[in-house]
C-alpha cells in the first residue's frame, strides 16, 4: 500500500473509531468556526478609530446601522462606540473559546476511554501466545499511552486545522476585497509552507514509531523489576537493573533529540518564510498608501489581517507536524486491534451449559514456536467423575497440557474433546465455566478477601461466599484479619501468607461450581498442618467432580483413580491409582510410538 493510501486509510480508522462521537466533534467545529467572524471583526474597530475618528473619513455603512445617529456625530460618542465595540468582540471571543475548551475537554476524554476501553477488551482476548511472545508493556504503553492519539488526532488536530483552513480562506477573501495585490503578496508563501509541511511529515513519523518502541522498552524494565522486587532484592540487583533502565531510556532520549531538532529546524524555516512574506506586504502596502491606493486605517487593517492570514498558515502547518506523534500513535494502537487471536471462537460456536466432565485427547500435539512440539501425540481418555493424576518432571508439557484443557491454546495437531465434541466448537466463554482451578501460585488482586473469592462467581450471595470459604477452611483465618472479609490483601495478596492464599484459591474453587477441577501443585508450598486443611478441602471440591491433579511425584497422586507420567510432551506410563475401587481396567493400545497413549474407563 502506497503511503498516500496508507495514510487515507488510517484517517478513515480515526473517524469511524469515533464515529459515536460525530455531533460532538461538528459542535466543536461549530465553535471554532464562530471565532473565524469574531477575528474578522477584531481591526474594524481600529479602523474606524483611524478613519473616522481621527481622520475626517466617514463612518461605514455598518456601523450606522448598528448605532443610533446620535452615537456617530460627535467624536467623542463614536470613540465610545468605538470602545465599546473592542470589549463586545474581545466578550464574545472568550464565551467562543470557554464553550470550545469545555466540549473539547469532555469529548476528547470519552474518546480516549472509549478507545482504551476497546484496545482492553482486545488485549484480553489476544492468545496467551501473543502476550508472551511480545511481553504485557507491549499492550500497556498502547492503551495507556497510544490511546491518547485519538483525541489528538480529532480533537487538538484535525478540528483546529479545519477551523484554521477557514479562517485563513476569510482572512484571504477580505483582505483581497480591501487589495487584491497585498492578498497575492501574502498567498504567495503559502507553496513553501506547505511543502515544507509534507517533507516534515514524511520524515519524522518513522522516528515516531522508533521513539515510541524505545519508550516501551524502557518501561517493560520498570514493570519487570518492580513486579520481582523482592527477587532484585535480594540478589542485590538494583544497580544492574537501573543501567538497564538507563540504557534503554538512553535510546528514546536520542529519538526525541532527533526529533526536537528536527521540528525546531521545521519551525525556523516557517517563522523565516512568514516573516518575508509580512515584510514583503508592509514594503508594498506602504508604497500603496504612499499612491493614495489605500488610507493608513486601511493599510493597519490589511496588516493586522496578514498577521492573522499568516496565524492560520502557521496553525496548519504546526499542527500537521504534531499529528505525525499523534498518527504514529494511531498506526501503533490500530496495529493492536489488528492482531487476531490465536484461540478465535467459530462463527456458530455451540453453547454449552454444564459439561458431563467426559475429557478426550486425541493425538495432540503442540508447539509455542511452530517449530518444537512440547507436546507429542498425547492420546488419553477419562470419564465423568474420574480423578487423574498427571506426573511429571519440570518442563515435561504438565502444564501445557492443561492450558490446551482450558483452551488457553489450540493443539497444533490433533483435538481436546469435551462430552464428546472438540473445544473449538464450544463458545469459549462457556467452555471456560465448565472449570475451576487452583493453582500452585494463587493469583489475588489488590481488593478485599469478601471480592477475591467473589471473582469466581460474581453474582453470588454473601451466604454463599461464607459457605464456600468455610469448605476451603478459609473463614478461621479470616474471621482474624483486622476487618475480616473486608480486608485487603494487598498487591498479588502478598498480605496473606502461602496457606492462606491457596485456601482462598479453594474457596474460589468452591464457589464457581464447575464440573471440572484442575489443581495444580495445591500443596507444594504449604506446612504440613496447613496441607491437612487444603488436602481435606481438596478431597470434598474433588467429590463428584471429573479431577486433574498435577504433581512432580507419583506419591503425591493416591487420591486418584488413574495416574499418567509425562516425559518430553509425551506419556510415559499410565496405570490406575490407589484410589481407583472397581474402576474398570485400564486399556493401552500401541501406535507405534513410545510412550502409547492410553484410554482409561471409572
Amino acid at each position: 500500500m502506497t503511503r498516500p493510501a496508507a495514510n487515507w486509510r488510517l484517517h478513515r480508522r480515526v473517524l469511524m473509531q469515533a464515529r459515536p462521537y460525530w455531533l460532538h466533534v461538528a459542535a466543536i467545529l461549530v465553535l471554532g468556526l464562530l471565532a473565524v467572524p469574531l477575528a474578522l471583526m477584531v481591526p474594524l474597530p481600529l479602523k474606524i478609530a483611524v478613519d473616522s475618528v481621527i481622520g475626517n473619513r466617514p463612518v461605514p455603512g455598518w456601523v450606522d446601522w448598528l448605532a443610533p445617529d446620535a452615537l456617530t456625530r460627535s467624536d467623542s460618542a463614536l470613540l465610545v462606540v468605538v470602545v465599546a465595540l473592542v470589549a463586545l468582540v474581545a466578550v464574545l471571543a472568550l464565551i467562543q473559546e470557554l464553550a470550545r475548551s469545555v466540549l473539547s475537554a469532555y469529548t476528547s476524554e470519552r474518546l480516549a476511554l472509549s478507545f482504551r476501553s476497546e484496545l482492553f477488551r482486545h488485549a484480553q482476548r489476544l492468545s496467551l501466545s501473543f502476550h508472551d511472545g511480545r511481553g504485557t508493556t507491549h499492550s500497556v504503553y498502547r492503551i495507556q499511552y497510544d490511546a491518547l492519539s485519538l483525541q489528538y488526532v480529532l480533537v487538538e488536530g484535525v478540528v483546529p486545522m479545519l477551523t484554521a483552513a477557514l479562517t485563513f480562506v476569510g482572512m484571504v477573501a477580505v483582505t483581497g476585497a480591501i487589495d487584491a495585490e497585498l492578498a497575492l503578496v501574502a498567498l504567495s508563501i503559502s507553496p513553501i509552507l506547505f511543502g515544507a509541511s509534507y517533507a516534515y511529515r514524511r520524515r519524522v513519523r518513522p522516528q515516531w514509531h522508533a521513539a515510541k518502541e524505545y519508550e516501551s522498552s524502557a518501561m517493560s524494565v520498570i514493570q519487570e523489576t518492580l513486579g520481582a522486587l523482592r527477587v532484585v532484592k535480594v540478589f542485590g540487583r538494583e544497580d544492574h537493573e537501573q543501567e538497564r533502565f538507563v540504557r534503554r531510556s538512553r535510546s528514546g532520549v536520542r529519538a526525541r533529540i532527533r526529533l526536537a531538532v528536527v521540528e525546531g529546524a521545521y519551525g525556523l524555516l516557517i517563522g523565516l518564510t512568514i516573516a518575508a512574506g509580512t515584510a514583503t506586504v508592509l514594503y508594498v502596502g506602504v508604497r500603496h498608501v504612499r499612491s493614495g491606493v489605500l488610507t493608513l486605517g486601511e493599510l493597519l487593517v490589511v496588516m493586522s489581517y496578514v498577521a492573522r492570514l499568516y496565524d492560520p498558515l502557521r496553525s496548519m502547518s504546526k499542527k500537521a507536524a504534531g499529528l505525525q506523534s499523534s498518527l504514529a500513535s494511531a498506526e501503533r494502537a490500530f496495529a493492536l486491534l489488528d492482531e487476531t487471536p490465536d484461540v478465535a471462537e467459530r462463527p456458530n460456536a455451540r453453547p454449552l451449559g454444564r459439561a458431563r466432565g467426559h475429557i478426550a485427547l486425541r493425538g495432540v500435539s503442540f508447539s509455542y514456536d511452530g517449530r518444537q512440539d512440547v507436546v507429542t501425540d498425547f492420546s488419553l481418555a477419562m470419564a465423568p467423575g474420574t480423578r487423574l493424576g498427571i506426573a511429571g518432571t519440570t518442563g515435561a508439557g504438565k502444564t501445557t497440557l492443561i492450558s490446551l484443557l482450558l483452551r488457553l491454546y489450540d493443539p497444533t495437531r490433533g483435538a481436546v474433546l469435551l462430552d464428546g465434541v472438540d473445544l473449538r466448537d464450544y463458545r469459549v466463554a462457556d467452555l471456560r465455566r465448565q472449570f475451576a482451578v487452583v493453582l500452585q501460585e494463587p493469583v489475588l488482586f489488590s481488593a478485599s478477601v469478601l471480592e477475591n473469592i467473589a471473582y469466581a462467581r460474581p453474582e453470588a450471595s454473601l451466604r454463599e461466599i461464607e459457605a464456600a470459604a468455610a469448605a476451603a477452611h478459609a473463614d478461621e483465618f479470616i474471621r482474624a484479619l483486622p476487618d475480616g472479609a473486608d480486608t485487603l490483601v494487598g498487591e498479588r495478596g502478598m498480605r496473606l501468607s502461602g496457606g492462606e492464599r491457596q485456601r482462598i484459591g479453594l474457596a474460589r474453587a468452591f464457589l464457581k461450581d464447575a464440573p471440572i477441577l484442575v489443581l495444580d501443585e495445591p500443596t507444594s508450598s504449604v506446612d504440613v498442618r496447613t496441607e491437612a486443611a487444603i488436602v481435606d478441602g481438596m478431597e470434598r471440591l474433588m467429590r463428584g467432580r471429573t479431577s486433574i491433579i498435577i504433581a512432580h511425584r507419583l506419591s503425591t497422586l493416591d487420591r486418584c483413580d488413574l495416574r499418567v507420567e509425562v516425559e518430553k510432551g509425551r506419556l510415559a506410563t499410565l496405570a490406575p491409582g490407589p484410589a481407583a475401587r472397581g474402576a474398570a481396567p485400564v486399556r493401552v493400545r500401541g501406535n507405534g510410538h513410545k510412550p502409547s497413549p492410553a484410554r482409561a474407563h471409572a
